[in-house]
């Protein structure tokens, strides 16, 4: 059995892709940053659904931390499907931002691809098999208004992710992005009707579902000759 690792699996769509690839035949390994009990709610979940899964925290900011934790992990065998889907958001004009909040974002979402990803690159390499799929946002695509910080993180996992998908092409291990719109799971239960109708060509927020069906998609042998793309699930926005 394949072992999947999905950080920020506790959230709306973190929950959607650890079912989703639980489903798909995988032991999912359900990451929360400290709330252990939102995780280990998403493995019962899965459990009762008949799949396989764990939960398990670190801090994905801390290098240590996450090196310390995968390296047990790894202990039983290797991740072979990493999401990297632990982001965080923090909105002002760029003008009147707190260089704490152009840090955070910055190191949740970009700084955590490093950290979760390099340590488990070398195992995953000796396997000859891999996933590496990163959620981005279309903000990362298109900018928008008092996410400077966010879009630059965004951005930002699309050039490490290029790359990667680069470096890894001859070990039968794909890097990816997927980018979503406005989703009706986490930040996207912000917008109201009127903003989606008049933003998304579709006139309706996405589900995590089909973030999660594309992230499934992307891990399974169907896949193995996409690799260093950015994937939109936006409606048609971008």
């Amino acid at each position: 059995m394949k072992r999947a690792l999905v950080t920020g699996g506790s959230g709306g769509i973190g929950a959607a892709i650890c079912q989703r690839l639980a489903r798909d035949g995988l032991h999912v390994f359900v990451h929360a940053n400290k709330n252990i009990e939102k995780a280990e709610a998403v493995v019962a979940a899965i459990r009762r659904d008949g799949g396989s899964a764990e939960g398990l925290t670190f801090d994905v900011t801390d290098f240590d931390a996450c090196e310390q934790a995968l390296t047990a992990l790894a202990e039983a065998g290797p991740i072979q499907v990493l999401v990297n889907n632990a982001g965080t958001h923090s909105d002002a004009p760029l003008a009147g931002m707190k260089v704490e909040q152009w840090r955070q974002v910055i190191d949740v979402s970009l700084h955590g691809f490093f950290n979760v990803t390099q340590p488990l690159l070398l195992p995953m390499i000796r396997t000859r098999w891999g996933r590496v799929i990163s959620i981005s946002s279309v903000v990362g695509l298109v900018g928008n208004r008092g996410q400077s910080n966010y879009a630059a993180a965004k951005a930002g996992l699309h050039g490490a992710t290029k790359s990667l998908a680069m470096e890894l092409a001859t070990r039968g291990i794909t890097a990816n992005v997927v980018a979503p719109g406005i989703i009706a799971a986490g930040m996207g239960e912000v917008f109201t009707p009127e903003t989606i109708n008049s933003f998304v060509p579709m006139k309706r927020a996405g589900t995590a579902e089909e973030v999660a069906s594309l992230v499934g998609y992307l891990a399974s042998d169907a896949a193995a000759y996409i690799t260093g793309q950015v994937l939109a699930v936006t409606g048609g926005v971008g």
